[in-house]
């Protein structure tokens, strides 16, 4: 009894020293960014009582993102020079990859330029920044830890964590009931999606018995043998609808249809500044987490899954589709700016599902042998590839709507379509900027969001050649960018072809003003990234290999 009791003390200390071990080693070198983060959210809770609220929130944030972005940058030149590779930290629950590098860097960029935005706008005012900014980037350390989760736990974990700041942000609007209701919604529904979250986790963990991402494929290899399982296997069904769950719980974030209810109303009653964030920082982490997800349940393939890969693809595609159709066509009747680029990002974000379900196609047909798994890894590359790029043009044009809106807001104090009329006469620049933005979005060339589209479209092409129904999905993606041209257009057409009313409110907005190079800061780079894709492609193709090489 006593040896056995030594030897189990033993094991526990040899655990003890290992944990931390990894924790005050590489784990905390790795988790620099996210450190960077929690420390300025302390001297901003910290700053009402030691400075007196002398030293603005605003910059403590902007330091604090400045400085998790620097790191960022460090790891990923590091990480980039030394030839890639996965590391895993925190015992495992964590990994860094090149993936997560570039998806890191890209969120912390667009955190400091959220910063910047609040600073011109004025939302939130000097007594309500440091709630505002502890929000703010408590959610981009939630974001953060999604880009890089490796356990099942984790990845709740890290929803959560971007998820409820975001609806204390949605909120923050007091004394506006349509901003409390924007609120409550945003609340009851995320609560209802995380429960469908958990429920998932729960089924694979029970049917897998693991919940690190890098085991599922082997121990699903395992459950069904190396002849596989049809759809007729009760626990291919049963693993079926765990996914099912998990991928209801991320399509929320994404705000996919059936899952979408919640993005209209809230951004809608939340400032434009908080939509802005929304729209991009979170569909960007959950995409990575998606990514990582179904990267977990394809690697390695297994044999004789074609049938549960080949559902879940479709699966996706359809819901891509609906997405895609419901997003553009409900876009058409908006005559508020911020509901009508809510819906404008629902569609964007059925654009890029379409990727993943690309990529789980040439899986399926790895796993029935219609394709070598060497032939099938760089197809679902390149179509993972596509969807990375899409993401970091998407950061510039889906931000720079929601800029204008805010600026315009705080010269006219209203953000309907109707209002704009001749704002773009009076302020050449915010005509010349919302063009570059809405014209990328709907895929112009020679902007970034036409390359980005195009790769996307391309990946359904190749996926087309395996399963005849991905055609479907790319002719309703080319109609769903023809149908989203003119509801785009029709903002410009307001803001420049009609003269702006003798008695409204009069809008500057030049390029020597800070506001005017603010907008040009972000909407440069749609043009830029379209001319010069080689870098940002390249960036890209490294993402997407260390998921899929």
């Amino acid at each position: 009894m006593a040896t056995a009791a030594g030897v189990e003390n033993e094991m526990l200390v040899s655990a003890l020293e290992q944990l931390l071990s990894d924790t005050t080693g590489p784990s905390l070198r790795l988790f620099a960014p996210e450190a960077a983060l929690v420390i300025a959210i302390v001297l901003m809770l910290l700053s009402r009582i030691i400075g007196g609220g002398r030293l603005p929130a605003s910059w403590i944030a902007l330091w604090g993102a400045l400085i998790a972005f620097g790191f960022s940058w460090l790891q990923y030149r590091t990480f980039s020079a030394s030839g890639g590779g996965t590391i895993e930290y925190f015992t495992g629950l964590m990994v860094f990859d090149q993936f997560a590098a570039l998806l890191r860097l890209l969120l912390l960029l667009f955190t400091i330029l959220v910063i910047g935005l609040t600073s011109l706008t004025g939302i939130p005012d000097d007594e309500d920044g440091a709630d505002f900014f502890s929000l703010l980037l408590g959610s981009v350390i939630g974001m953060l830890l999604m880009v890089g989760a490796n356990h099942l736990l984790m990845m709740f974990l890290a929803v959560e964590m971007a998820g409820v700041p975001g609806y204390a942000l949605s909120g923050f609007l007091k004394g506006r009931r349509q901003s409390s209701e924007a609120a409550l919604k945003f609340v009851v529904y995320g609560a209802g999606a995380a429960g469908i979250l958990l429920y998932g986790i729960s089924l694979i963990g029970g049917l897998t018995g693991t919940l690190m991402l890098p085991e599922l494929a082997a121990r699903l290899r395992d459950l069904f043998g190396e002849t596989g399982a049809g759809m007729g296997d009760p626990a291919a069904r049963t693993l079926l609808l765990a996914v099912v769950m998990v991928v209801a719980g991320l399509a929320f974030k994404l705000s996919v249809a059936p899952f979408h209810f919640w993005c209209p109303d809230v951004f809608e009653g939340s400032a434009a500044e908080v939509g802005g964030f929304l729209s991009v920082a979170s569909k960007a982490a959950a995409f990575a987490l998606l990514l990582r997800f179904v990267h977990a349940l394809a690697t390695p393939v297994v044999p004789g899954m074609g049938d549960f890969y080949l559902t879940l693809g479709l699966g996706l595609a359809v819901l891509a589709s609906i997405t895609a159709t419901l997003g553009n066509l409900a876009a058409y009747r908006q005559r508020n700016l911020k509901r009508m680029l809510a819906y404008s990002t629902i569609a964007q974000a059925g654009y890029m599902l379409m990727a993943v379900a690309a990529a789980m196609t040439f899986v399926a047909a790895a796993s029935d042998g219609t394709v070598s798994v060497a032939d099938a890894g760089p197809r679902a590359a390149r179509a993972i590839e596509g969807l990375t790029y899409y993401l970091v043009i998407y950061l510039f044009m889906n931000l720079g709507p929601f800029a204008m809106a805010a600026l315009i807001r705080n010269e006219i104090f209203s953000e309907e379509i109707d209002d704009l009329r001749g704002v773009g006469r009076q302020s050449p620049l915010l005509a010349v900027c919302m063009g570059l933005c809405l014209f990328s979005l709907v895929g112009m060339p020679p902007l970034g969001g036409f390359f980005a589209k195009l790769a996307v479209f391309a990946s359904l092409v190749d996926a087309a050649a395996l399963h005849g129904a991905f055609w479907i999905v790319l002719g309703l993606a080319c109609v769903n960018t023809v149908i989203s041209l003119w509801y785009y257009v029709n903002v410009l057409r307001v803001m420049t072809f009609y003269p702006r009313p003798a008695d409204a409110p009069e809008v500057n907005l030049g390029v020597s003003s800070w506001p005017g190079l603010y907008l040009l800061v972000i909407c440069l780079p749609v043009l830029a990234l379209g001319i010069l894709i080689q870098p940002v492609s390249e960036a890209a193709a490294a993402a997407a290999r260390s998921l899929f090489p």
